[in-house]
């Protein structure tokens, strides 16, 4: 589960540097939508992503139906809460649900009516699929899905604060030294990722609220 975390982890860290760059250069981005639509490279790409989150989702599953396994009724009695212990790592299976969760409704937000309407040649929605940065400006004039997207992105982040330095722990860096230290990291990590992958919907709805 390790190598496959990473790799979302990689993954999400590039999405969100794309994404990013729809403030700063809508045409940049558009480029870049264009560089990843339908090829055989970007393809190729897509289906080593679906492979590694079905992977990733696979292992999730299994390890926390061992781990219910392995305490069986002792679950249930331990209510106080343990040193060091945080939310977000008692609660991961749940927080990757809701993440999932919402990644359907981006999935068909964008991958849907992008790539695959570029592949199929079936256009779902006003614009042109190269176009991206039309459909994001397009999405996020309503409130509703910024505010959406924005309790996703915290979500995401409470994930990934504990996956990233998890991922880190099972190679072998769980040492008194190095723990402290992939803890920081992880975190910082995360919050750059979700920051950037936020700055969007807020970039948004700022703009429609306040601009127009």
């Amino acid at each position: 589960m390790s190598i496959s975390g990473i790799f979302l982890v990689l993954f999400l860290t590039f999405h969100s540097i794309m994404n990013f760059v729809v403030i700063i250069s809508p045409s940049i981005y558009n480029a870049i939508c264009g560089f990843l639509g339908a090829n055989w490279y970007a393809l190729a790409g897509t289906a080593v992503l679906a492979a590694g989150f079905i992977i990733h989702i696979f292992f999730a599953v299994w390890i926390t139906l061992q781990n219910r396994y392995a305490r069986g009724k002792d679950r249930y009695a331990i209510t106080q809460r343990q040193e060091g212990v945080t939310w977000a790592s008692k609660n991961m299976f749940v927080l990757g649900l809701i993440v999932v969760c919402f990644l359907v409704l981006h999935f068909y937000n964008f991958w849907y009516r992008m790539q695959f309407a570029e592949i199929t040649g079936i256009h779902t929605g006003m614009f042109d699929p190269s176009d991206g940065a039309a459909y994001a400006q397009h999405l996020f004039s309503c409130w509703i899905y910024c505010i959406v997207y924005i309790v996703w992105i915290f979500f995401l982040w409470l994930h990934l604060t504990h996956g990233v330095w998890s991922a880190l722990q099972t190679l072998g860096l769980n040492n008194n030294t190095w723990l402290p230290r992939i803890k920081f990291i992880g975190n910082i990590v995360a919050t750059i990722v979700c920051i950037m992958f936020m700055s969007v919907p807020v970039y948004f709805l700022i703009i429609n609220l306040f601009y127009k």
